[in-house]
């Protein structure tokens, strides 16, 4: 099943504190063994990768809690119900979420000053969700690949509008900015170009040139790389004794294609439009940092009395 969003975890979270202390990764356990996640759910992870996606869930649902006075933490780590938690529960509520928690003062006040923050004042705010199933963490998440999933269309858009030469030094570029080649001035060597946007080089895996790696590129907008191109690639590799080449197109490769590279005596790597956009955004090509925006959690060494 899918992991439930941090308001549906507000009451199970709450009935462990009522039990005693707890911990995140403890009541993480307990919540997982009660909804039957699976291994892969258990582990499955923010898009960040930084935290699995229940603690996360789970952190956040303690949070407002806290906030509305039904939950305290006694201790570096740990939390439990308050009288006012423990009450709650006695009425049997069938639910408990935002809304829920408005009915008390104290998370009315802090979801308010949340909710009016002065933009200029940043410092004084807390994010209060948007969207009733995701957590702050995961709505800075979910921008963040929209403006990745952006910036991936406009990368491929502005590389077929370019000219083949500069495909070309794309190419160049991202397998130096990746450890390849060494430098600029000896890091590829023309083949010979097709003559339809795609080029054949030879790259040094290396500084020394102990390795070489040979490349093709294709530049198509919407053609799928099928296996007979792929096939003749190969067939290069063999014509020239190589044992290692990267096939690059900005398009995509058929599922004949890729299932042909697997069984192959040769390493040849496929990179479609998707995977080449990821790496010139991973390794700096074609993009430069915009804004920089720093997130800090609470150091809880700092505050613990030894």
């Amino acid at each position: 099943m899918a992991i439930p969003d941090y308001q549906t975890l507000m009451l199970p979270v709450l009935r462990l504190a009522a039990a005693g202390e707890q911990r995140v990764a403890d009541a993480a356990e307990r919540i997982a063994d009660d909804l039957g996640l699976s291994p892969a759910e258990r582990e499955e992870m923010l898009p960040s990768g930084r935290q699995r996606l229940l603690h996360n869930r789970i952190h956040w649902a303690k949070f407002y809690l806290s906030k509305a006075g039904l939950v305290a933490s006694p201790k570096r780590g740990r939390f439990i119900a308050t009288d006012a938690g423990r009450a709650l529960l006695a009425s049997n509520p069938a639910r408990i979420g935002v809304n829920e928690l408005k009915d008390y003062e104290g998370f009315r006040d802090f979801y308010s000053a949340s909710k009016s923050a002065d933009d200029d004042a940043p410092s004084s705010a807390v994010i209060v969700p948007s969207a009733e199933t995701e957590t702050p963490e995961e709505q800075v998440e979910s921008a963040y690949q929209a403006v990745q999933s952006a910036l991936r269309a406009e990368l491929l858009e502005r590389i077929i509008q370019n000219s083949p030469a500069f495909f070309e030094q794309l190419i160049v570029d991202l397998l130096i900015a990746m450890g390849y080649g060494g430098s600029h001035k000896n890091a590829a060597t023309q083949l010979g170009r097709s003559g339809d946007g795609g080029v054949d080089g030879v790259i040094n895996e290396d500084r020394l040139g102990l390795d070489r790696v040979y490349v093709q590129a294709k530049r198509y907008a919407d053609t799928t790389v099928g296996r007979p191109d792929v096939q003749a690639f190969v067939g290069s590799l063999v014509g020239h004794g190589a044992t290692k080449g990267v096939f690059v197109t900005t398009s995509t490769f058929s599922s004949q294609a890729r299932d042909y590279v697997k069984h192959l005596a040769q390493r040849v790597i496929l990179i479609d439009g998707d995977r080449l956009t990821d790496l010139m955004i991973e390794y700096g090509v074609g993009v430069r940092v915009s804004r920089r925006i720093e997130f800090k959690r609470l150091d809880e060494d700092f505050f613990a009395e030894e």
